[in-house]
């Protein structure tokens, strides 16, 4: 309902309220108006507004001053309730169910009234949850990655927030240093607090109310952790979100905070000279990228695709890939064929055995990046993988671009060279004919299931969430 509408409907119900009170009838107070007792009708249920002039003359007949009549709140708890039906009832959400509306008049008995507001209440909190399937995650992830594709992965608008930041707290050069992130938390009226015991769902909780961000104690320790999960909290405020309205818009938040962390801790400038000078002595190496700003191997390969191609004109792909070819992350934007489903995603999806992303976790004792050309049927690409380890095994992060650029790269001499012809499923997901004639029939593998990718998110007002246990934990930590 427009605020329009509902203050012309509080001022009917108020004039209502007090025309009862003073034992009036509609032919009464018609009559003390010189008006028609259908015109006060419409003006008590708010569909006509009296003119401003009229409302003393309003005020005397009922006996109570203008102030009274245009109070913003309702005259009771039954008005109320009827205005908030009256407000549900005109919603998008109602208006979508297809059901006809109930007029909340003094027929209705106050607890059907009751029900049927609490009804819609809950029908708004539900579709104000920002929870997702499996399927609406992956078609919601698709079509960021098709945005971000659009963009060549580059947001300018929040390189520049993060790149002022990063000036108020005095950052010129190198790395940017856990004082200077603390500074920036300060500024914003903050203070970080660490804490053994964060809910398991969380990497971090922000205390708005009393200006503390709650991390864990083993982001405390140097390497880039803490700074970033501290910069993704902050960032919230920095660029003005409100709680999540849909999945997409989490998706969209989360996408947002990630980005501002990677741009305050490998800033623009500094990263577009360092690669450009890369670039010019045909050196680039995502390790040196990662290791001349202090982060992870994953965070310098993201952050490159961010510049490589607004910056220095070059298309690239990026992968995460799990221990068996299963695709975590994804982005491209040199026509990479990556494995899709019938809806477009990529997560969960399972990689050509002849790509690097796969080969690499298969190579013992290497002590450094692995680089590999790889013939595809959309043509030539050069990549460099490395391999790492976390809670859910071996896994691979692959930075590549096209055979033309591979000249700019170390590596590009390597003699590793695979020819992929998936989605031919002769190129390596058919096996063996002999070995297929040999154990069909005479096998049953039991599939180890990805929970994280194929798990629902649990329903709350920011995914993967447990309201109750967040508020519950913000209250025991209260000072």
């Amino acid at each position: 309902m427009p605020a329009d509408v509902y203050t012309a409907s509080v001022l009917g119900a108020r004039i209502r309220h007090y025309r009862s009170l003073a034992k009036l009838t509609l032919d009464d107070l018609a009559a003390l108006l010189e008006t028609s007792p259908s015109r006060i009708s419409l003006i008590e249920n708010g569909r006509r507004e009296p003119k401003p002039s009229e409302l003393p003359s309003f005020a005397r007949a009922l006996r109570v001053t203008v102030e009274d009549l245009v109070r913003a709140e309702a005259p009771n708890s039954r008005a109320a309730l009827e205005l908030e039906l009256k407000r549900a009832q005109a919603s998008p959400l109602f208006a979508g169910l297809g059901l006809p509306k109930l007029r909340g008049g003094k027929g209705m008995p106050d607890d059907t009234l009751e029900t049927l507001v609490g009804l819609h209440r809950e029908l708004e909190r539900r579709a104000q949850t920002a929870s997702a399937t499996p399927e609406e995650a992956r078609i919601r992830n698709t079509q960021q990655r098709a945005w971000m594709r659009e963009r060549n992965n580059s947001l300018p608008e929040i390189e520049a927030v993060a790149e002022e930041r990063l000036r108020q707290v005095g950052h010129v050069a190198g790395a940017l240093t856990h004082r200077e992130v603390h500074l920036m938390v300060e500024q914003l009226g903050l203070e970080i607090v660490y804490a053994d015991d964060l809910p398991r769902s969380t990497r971090s909780i922000t205390d708005l109310e009393n200006g503390r961000i709650y991390l864990p104690p083993e982001s405390i320790p140097g390497g880039h952790g803490l700074r970033s999960i501290a910069l993704q909290a902050v960032a919230h405020r920095i660029l003005g979100h409100t709680p999540p309205d849909s999945y997409a818009d989490f998706l969209r938040q989360r996408l947002e905070i990630n980005y501002f962390a990677a741009a305050c801790l490998i800033p623009r400038t500094q990263a577009v000279d360092f690669l450009s000078a890369r670039k010019k002595d045909r050196d680039l190496a995502v390790e040196d990228f990662r290791d001349a700003f202090g982060v992870t191997h994953e965070a310098a390969a993201l952050r490159m695709t961010n510049l490589m191609t607004e910056h220095l004109g070059m298309r690239v792909h990026f992968l995460r890939v799990g221990s068996v070819g299963e695709v975590y992350k994804a982005y491209e934007n040199d026509d990479l064929p990556l494995p899709l489903d019938v809806t477009g995603a990529v997560e969960g999806q399972i990689v050509c055995r002849r790509w690097g992303a796969r080969r690499a976790t298969e190579i013992e004792h290497r002590t450094t990046e692995f680089w590999q050309y790889t013939d595809t049927p959309a043509g030539t690409f050069w990549s460099t993988i490395q391999t790492g380890k976390s809670a859910e095994g071996v896994f691979s992060i692959t930075f590549g671009v096209p055979f033309d650029d591979a000249k700019y790269f170390r590596g590009r001499d390597t003699e590793n060279r695979q020819v992929s012809r998936c989605p031919d499923e002769t190129c390596c997901r058919r096996p063996d004919p002999a070995l297929a004639a040999r154990w069909a029939g005479r096998a049953w593998p039991s599939a180890r299931l990805h929970a994280q990718i194929l798990a629902s998110l649990p329903a709350g007002r920011f995914p993967g969430v447990d309201d109750s246990e967040i508020y519950a934990y913000l209250e025991r930590h209260a000072p």
